[in-house]
């Protein structure tokens, strides 16, 4: 007895989409034959957000999480009705925090600022874009793909095993490779910042970068930064050639240093450093790692303006490395998108660091790889810059990642 052979059926199948990307989003509804209406509902939904409050006192707080609570959001607000102060998160749609901003808007004078800075924030976060870098004559695209910060360490006593010992001429043939490999700024610094690391004079440190500085300017041509805390040095670089001012303490070693910036001009770095270089791996605690970087950080950008110099020429960096546990600066990492609201490009300095290291067992000379891992992430994660030593390899890193995480226009 025949029978008729049923039709094939393809086996029933789930299958969990990463469409965090409109462009993704949109094309898998263009596969199902679907489009318009069904493309703005699901880009509310890509866009769900979580929003932390700090620093609001409990009532403000509370009426802002009814309000997110009303229009369908969740918000959840602390419990210790004893303080003065509250926390809270938020969470919701674009349209949701759209929506809040506006209502808020109406309300008390702090409700107000907090809808005001609650849509800045998510802006940020969302892409919001970035001016361009003024560097004196050089202008440096922000925002477009990674840049890449080679490190030229003008001391002795490098922790990086860079083997320039102090060499001037060594030093600037370092720097004209680097920017043949495609670095995009040259860092240079004549003071360790190693841990456990002592300060020195300004005049020793002025003697080291100097010669650098001068010998680089002749030879290439792109932007030179400083990394120094002293504005003497700043001051001395800034005449010698430099553009950009790295200040590891954030504007808070020297009173003057926010003003000097100002004053020329430059751009400036500020990195968060839990202490000095000399004591800053004693024990390092955080009760909220991230938050309190991004409260530290956001309170330099406010230093930093307060001084005269415009919010869009102000870089933050969240100091890997710097009064960090290895834990700590794998949070970083992986949180660093977190930053982003802050509104401010983001520079990240993992290059050849203990904490890779201590993760792979190996030597400063042997970190390259587990380097280029940490860039790589970090640019899937919003890095703006990247601070290295290995610019050839770390470039390709970085563009490999920017393909992927920003596109490709390439044949």
């Amino acid at each position: 007895m025949n029978h008729s052979p049923r039709s094939a059926q393809p086996p029933f199948r789930a299958r969990v989409l990463v469409l965090t990307d409109l462009f993704d989003a949109r094309a898998e509804l263009g596969r199902l034959g679907l489009g318009g209406a069904a493309a703005q509902a699901i880009e509310s939904k890509l866009k769900l957000r979580v929003v932390r409050l700090d620093g609001l006192i409990q009532d403000c707080v509370r009426a802002i999480s009814r309000e997110m609570l009303a229009l369908g959001g969740e918000a959840y607000v602390s419990q210790d009705a004893g303080l003065e102060r509250a926390a809270g998160l938020l969470a919701g749609t674009s349209a949701q925090y759209v929506a809040l901003s506006d209502k808020l808007a109406g309300c008390g004078p702090n409700e107000a600022h907090a809808g005001t800075e609650i849509r800045r924030a998510l802006a940020a976060f969302d892409g919001q874009a970035l001016t361009p870098l003024r560097c004196r004559e050089r202008v440096l695209e922000v925002g477009k793909r990674t840049l890449i910060m080679g490190v030229i360490n003008a001391t002795p006593d490098s922790f990086s095993g860079d083997g320039l010992n102090g060499d001037v001429g060594a030093m600037v043939e370092r720097g004209v490779t680097m920017a043949a490999e495609g670095a995009d700024i040259l860092d240079i610094g004549g003071e360790s910042t190693r841990p456990g690391a002592e300060p020195m004079t300004a005049e020793v440190e002025i003697g080291r970068v100097l010669p650098v500085i001068v010998g680089l300017g002749e030879r290439i041509n792109i932007p030179i930064s400083i990394d120094t805390y002293k504005s003497g040095v700043a001051r001395a670089a800034l005449e010698a050639g430099a553009s950009i001012i790295n200040d590891i303490t954030a504007l808070r070693g020297e009173s003057n240093m926010a003003k000097l910036a100002a004053e020329r001009g430059a751009p400036v770095i500020v990195m968060h450093m839990l202490g000095t270089p000399r004591t800053m791996q004693n024990n390092p605690h955080y009760d909220d790692l991230m938050g309190e970087i991004a409260g530290y950080l956001s309170e330099s950008v406010q230093i930093a303006e307060r001084a005269g110099m415009p919010r869009d020429q102000i870089i933050i960096d969240p100091g890997f490395g710097f009064g960090k546990t290895v834990q700590h600066n794998l949070e970083i990492v992986r949180r660093l998108g977190e930053l982003k609201g802050l509104g401010q490009p983001v520079l990240l300095g993992p290059s050849r660091k203990s904490t890779i290291g201590k993760v792979l067992d190996l030597p400063a000379g042997e970190r390259l790889e587990g380097t280029l891992a940490v860039i790589a992430l970090a640019v899937a994660n919003g890095a703006d810059i990247v601070r290295v030593h290995d610019v050839r390899a770390a470039t390709r890193a970085a563009r490999m990642a920017d393909a992927i995480v920003r596109g490709w226009t390439g044949a």
